[in-house]
This record gives structure tokens, C-alpha cells and sequence, in this order.
């Protein structure tokens, strides 16, 4: 017995045969010219005979898929079973490859069959060519299919047509529900139909914890059904006699419906389930003019496109959200009755699906996340950049390729950063300026444009912190002034200076160190956290307006970190601090994943606890401050400076708020 086999390189062709090669006699494979070594290669990594398994150079979107005479000739009266599963299974495709691939390609493969006398065309349809008929589909139905002006629906249902007048050879046809990966390995060859919410699930999982409730929607069944059980079912039903001109539905006779399948894959990745789900169906009384009109609105347009852009979702995928069409399959149980193959329960491989997808399909795993990827021949500039904080994140850019260009005020510290990062092969340039003149920042916008054409990512990273309480501070103004001087305004004079050429260029990255203090609003840095506060909103007003210009913000919510600059407060040597090299992996993250925000959850919690209950908030507040005075450095005290050490409970406190300033 003789086989022609066409899609048999693709996901379920190979399953198939490797069935087909538990059977007597040779498979013909068609395979384009282009693509004989990929073949050549998937045969060996899947152990097929070479002797048996035989690739036929062709091509289904030519006459009788590509074949010349002489092939066609050798191989007439020679094959028993034309196994046509070759077409574009993908919601995304363009109509004309659906219409070359689906409609033609079936029209190509009937010919070649027809001209090599085979005794049964087995052609792979789909539960698709129902379109979206509302209610039970049978498996003698065909004509009753509603709704196919969807591309990839209508060339199924088309394509199917076609097996169905063919009057020249016998047919079998046969409509698997959404296949997906190997109930036993969860092996899937690419990211279609549940799998294209798996990026989104993930982010539920980073986000929140397995056991938080959710919100999430409901919606029509879904019929799912792995590779295996397709390819061993077509197998089986192919070799039985007397169904010749049948139809028949390898799909689950009980179809989970939408939420009931996303919490699945949830339980599956360890990501929290949506306890509550909205039926999207209730919708469906606002009147379609209504809803269109609503969704051409730009900014909803834009969010919904941001949404679906970053959980890698294709637009086509929500129409089947509310998929109204169940499939009986009668006829296919009759004809695996005894074989023992049936459908197994998703819940049963759901994990095998979402393990493969994690370690081989995730699209973040193809994402370049190195900081060389990003920066490489990019030219970086980093403020307060010949110590602390700067001087590392300078260090890491320099080594990953970087034009990196450091900034401070003192001279001789600078150059000797410079120098040390040029011998170790860093492409470095370092300027002088004193970020709180105005006059100054305007110079080095100048020079550094001039020198080097552009900034692609501005690292704010210079400042000034001032610990002291406002009662210390009646008489000090200034420090107000001088905080607000180089915290904001020169941080937001080197942003206007470099904005013009990044919108010029569509592309730039800005990156402001903010504080904890922000966030947790800690006592007795007024001065300080309202710089920084400043500067937070600036980034977000500036986000609104030039996102859409490739202009990306991020504000750093730094924790304390071991610096020159909280060196006066002596406390700080006994509490948990981040250091340099700590910090500037954060700014490494931003500089890779650009979000708008990184904190700690430290600093979210506070944020979140004084939004929801301010008064209580604030005795916690009020708490540190009476049990963290004021630093000999903040009273003028000089003397006191060598003798100042932590209380145990300041220790504690400050262990148990790590990263807070105090």
C-alpha cells in the first residue's frame, strides 16, 4: 500500500506519518524544491525510513502541485491513499496566500489525484468551514455555514466545497477542532489558538500571586483537541472501509467554554484565575453601529491595540471570543468505536502544553535581553556619572558596547573614571558641568551634540538629598532652592535640550533616578522627595504627549543606596542599603525592558497603604519620624558626628522598611 502525502512537513503531516510508518508500504511526501533540506533534516530528528518515506519535488500552488509528466506517470495506479493536509492555518494571513494555499491548493491536489487514479482523497478540513453558524453544527452539514467573511473561514469552507463536487475520486473529509500540542510531550511547532493568551497569563502570574481573585470574561466553547488524537484518528478512519464520502468532526464532545479554558492554563502556569468572569455575550444587545463607533474612537483604537500589542494577541482572535457553534461528532465515534482513541481531558495535559510553550514558544525567549543588544554603537549619557550609582551603571554600558558619555562636576574624579573605562576598551567621553547653572547645561547640550549628533538614552542621575526636618529648616530656604535647582530643573533642562533631535529620529530613551521617598513620602525629606515628585510628574505628562513619537520614559524609584550622598547621616552605615552595583542593575532593567516604572514593592505597598487608608499611613509616618531625630550633619553639629550611632530600634526599623529613607 502506497500513500501521497501533502503538508507532510507540517504539524500534523508529521504526526501522521509517523502512524502511516507503522503501516506496510512507502509514503510520498510532496516538498517544495526550496525546502528538500529542511525536510531532509526533519526526517532524520523524526527517524523516518529514508526508504520509505520519499520527498516529491513540487509545488501546491502549481498545475497538479508541481509535478512533471514523468513523475506523475511513475507514480499512477500506485497510490491508495491521498492524504491532502497542505494549507495556511493561521487567522493572521493575508486573503490572497488563504486563497492560493486553501482554495487552489485543494483545487491542484483533487487534479493530481485524479490523474494518479488513487482510490481515496483524504482531505483535512476544518470545524472553520462552519464559519460561525449559532447552534449545533452536524457532520452532514455544510451549505447551513453562516458568517464566512472572515478570509481564513470562507477558504476553508470553500476549499471543502470543492472535495465535496469532486466526482472523479472517492473522498473522506475530515474537521479537527483548534489543534494543539502532544497530549504526552505538549510539542506545537508555533503560537495559535489558546496559546496566544498564554504571554498574557504569564503576566498575570509576575504580577499577582496564584491565590489573588480575578476579573475576567466568558464566552463561547472552544473546541480543543491535541495533535495526537487528530493524527491517530485520520489515521484510523482512513483505513476503515465503507466511509467514503463522510464527514466527520475530530473535535471534543464536551467543548470547554472560554473562562473555563483560560483558568486551565492558569492552574497550569501558576497564574492566579479569574473567579469572576463576565459573559461577553451580554454585550451583544448594544447595536453593532454602536460598538463600531465606540471602537474606531482613537484612544481606544490605541489602548486596545497597546493591549493586544504587548500580550502578543492578534486582533482576528477576538471575534472568536463569543464563538457561537457546537460540532456533533456522532458520525466519528461510530468510526473509532473499539480503537481506543478518544479526546483526553484538557485538564489532564494542560500542563505538558504550557511546560513545551515555556521553554520553546515563549516570545520572550527570542527577545535579545542583553544590555549589549540594546546600547551597542548607542549613544548613552549618564549624569553624576564619576561615582556611586553613575560610575557603575557607566561601567556596564561602556563594557556592553556603548558610546558612553559621563557627566559631573569634578574634574579630576571624572577624567580618572574616563581613563580607567577607555583602558579596559570602552569607548568614553567625559564633560564637565555643574547641572544646577542653567548656562552650564546649555553648554553641554551644545558640546555633546555637536560631538556626537544625538542621545539616545539620557540617564538623570545627578542629585542632591537633603535630610532634615522642616522645624531645622525655617531659616533655610535655600535648600529648597538648591534641591529643586539640580533635582528638576537641570534634569528637565537636559531633556529639553536633547528632546528636539530624539523627536527629530523618532527614538529615545529618557531615564530619571527618583526616590523611594516618592512613594513612601518619608519624613524629613521634604525638600528632597518634592524635587523628585517633580520630576516624576513631568515624566508622566511628557509619557502622555511623545510616546506616540517613540520617545520612552522611565522613573527609577530608587531605594537608599550606599553613596557619597547619604555619607553625612551616619545612622545609614548600620541599616540595609542597596549598593552601586545593586542599583545599577535596576537602571540596566530599565535601560532593557523599558517600563515606565521600576520600584520596589516596598515602595508600592507604601504608595498603595497611603492611598487606602491616609490617617493610618500616616502614624506610621509620623512614628519614624519621632524615632529617627535629625543627623548631627542636619543640626550643624560637628562635633557630634564621630559619636552618632543607630538605636537597636532604629536598626530594626529601618531593617524591617528596607530601602526607606530616614
Amino acid at each position: 500500500m502506497s500513500y501521497f502525502v501533502t503538508g507532510g512537513t507540517g504539524f500534523i503531516g508529521r504526526f501522521l506519518i509517523g502512524n502511516l510508518l507503522k503501516r506496510k508500504g512507502s509514503i510520498h511526501v510532496l516538498v517544495r524544491k526550496a525546502s528538500l533540506k529542511k525536510f531532509e533534516a526533519m526526517a532524520k530528528k523524526q527517524g523516518w525510513d529514508p526508504k520509505r518515506v520519499i520527498a516529491v519535488a513540487g509545488d501546491m500552488t502549481a498545475a497538479n502541485c508541481g509535478l512533471t509528466a514523468a513523475q506523475v506517470r511513475a507514480l499512477t495506479g500506485k497510490i491508495q491513499h491521498f492524504f491532502h493536509l497542505a494549507a495556511i492555518y493561521d487567522l493572521t494571513a493575508s486573503a490572497q496566500e488563504q486563497q492560493a494555499a486553501n482554495i487552489d491548493g485543494t483545487r491542484h491536489a483533487l487534479d493530481l489525484a485524479a490523474a494518479l487514479k488513487v482510490k481515496c482523497f483524504h482531505h483535512a478540513s476544518s470545524i472553520a468551514a462552519a464559519g460561525l453558524y449559532p447552534g449545533v453544527f452536524r457532520e452532514d452539514m455544510f451549505d447551513e455555514a453562516e458568517g464566512l467573511d472572515d478570509p481564513y473561514l470562507r477558504t476553508k469552507h470553500e476549499s471543502e466545497g470543492l472535495v465535496r463536487a469532486e466526482k472523479r475520486v472517492r473522498w473522506r473529509i475530515y474537521r479537527p477542532g483548534m489543534v494543539v500540542g502532544h497530549s504526552k510531550t505538549g510539542e506545537m511547532d508555533k503560537i495559535d489558538g489558546p496559546y496566544y493568551f498564554f504571554t498574557f497569563l504569564k503576566k498575570l502570574r509576575e504580577m499577582l500571586p496564584p491565590w489573588m481573585p480575578t476579573l475576567g470574561i466568558e464566552g463561547g466553547r472552544i473546541n480543543i483537541v491535541p495533535v495526537d488524537f487528530v493524527a491517530d484518528a485520520i489515521d484510523h478512519i482512513a483505513h476503515k472501509p465503507k466511509l467514503d464520502g463522510h464527514c466527520f468532526h475530530l473535535t471534543d464532545p464536551e467543548p470547554q467554554r472560554v473562562g473555563e479554558v483560560l483558568n486551565t492554563f492558569a492552574r497550569a502556569g501558576h497564574a492566579p484565575e479569574m473567579t469572576m468572569r463576565i459573559d461577553a455575550r451580554m454585550f451583544a444587545f448594544v447595536p453593532g453601529g454602536v460598538r463600531m463607533a465606540v471602537g474606531n474612537l482613537p484612544p481606544v483604537k490605541r489602548f486596545v491595540g497597546m493591549l493586544l500589542r504587548d500580550f502578543k494577541i492578534p486582533k482576528e482572535v477576538l471575534k472568536f471570543i463569543t464563538y457561537p457553534t457546537r460540532f456533533d461528532n456522532r458520525e466519528t465515534e461510530r468510526a473509532l468505536k473499539g480503537s481506543g482513541i478518544t479526546v483526553p481531558k484538557l485538564d489532564d495535559y494542560a500542563w505538558r502544553l504550557w511546560d513545551y510553550w515555556e521553554r520553546h514558544l515563549d516570545p520572550d525567549l527570542f527577545i535579545d535581553r542583553s544590555l549589549k543588544g540594546k546600547v551597542r554603537n548607542k549613544v548613552v549619557l549618564i549624569t553624576g556619572g564619576s561615582s556611586g550609582i553613575g560610575l557603575s551603571t557607566a561601567q556596564r554600558v561602556a563594557e556592553a558596547g556603548a558610546t558612553t558619555i559621563i557627566v559631573a562636576r569634578g574634574e579630576e574624579e571624572l577624567f580618572k573614571a574616563r581613563d580607567a573605562m577607555k583602558k579596559d576598551g570602552g569607548k568614553v567621553f567625559a564633560y564637565t558641568a555643574d547641572l544646577a547653572d542653567m548656562a552650564s547645561c546649555d553648554a553641554l547640550v551644545k558640546q555633546v551634540l555637536e560631538a556626537h549628533g544625538h542621545v539616545d538614552i539620557l540617564i538623570n542621575n545627578a542629585g542632591r538629598s537633603i535630610r532634615r526636618s522642616i522645624e531645622a529648616s525655617y531659616d533655610r530656604f535655600h535648600d529648597f532652592e538648591r534641591t529643586m535647582q539640580l533635582n528638576y530643573f537641570g534634569s528637565i533642562r537636559l531633556i529639553m535640550g536633547f528632546m528636539p533631535k530624539m523627536t527629530e529620529r523618532r527614538k529615545g530613551h529618557i531615564i530619571n533616578i527618583s526616590s523611594i521617598g516618592v512613594l513612601a513620602n518619608s519624613p524629613r525629606f521634604s525638600a528632597y522627595v518634592a524635587s523628585k515628585a517633580a520630576l516624576d510628574a513631568f515624566s508622566r505628562c511628557a509619557q502622555g504627549e511623545l510616546s506616540g513619537k517613540g520617545i520612552s520614559f522611565t522613573t527609577i524609584n530608587m531605594p537608599l543606596v550606599k553613596t557619597p550622598m547619604i555619607a553625612p547621616t551616619k545612622m545609614y552605615d548600620s541599616v540595609p542599603t542597596l549598593s552601586p552595583e545593586e542599583a545599577a542593575d535596576l537602571l540596566v532593567k530599565a535601560i532593557i525592558e523599558k517600563p515606565s516604572r521600576i520600584a520596589t514593592r516596598l515602595g508600592i505597598f507604601s504608595a498603595l497603604v497611603n492611598a487606602v487608608a491616609p490617617k493610618a499611613y500616616e502614624v506610621v509616618m509620623n512614628t519614624a519620624f519621632e524615632l529617627f531625630p535629625d543627623s548631627a550633619a542636619a543640626k550643624g553639629d560637628r562635633k557630634a558626628l564621630k559619636d552618632e550611632q543607630p538605636s537597636n530600634e532604629q536598626i530594626a526599623f529601618a531593617s524591617l522598611m528596607r530601602g526607606v529613607h530616614w
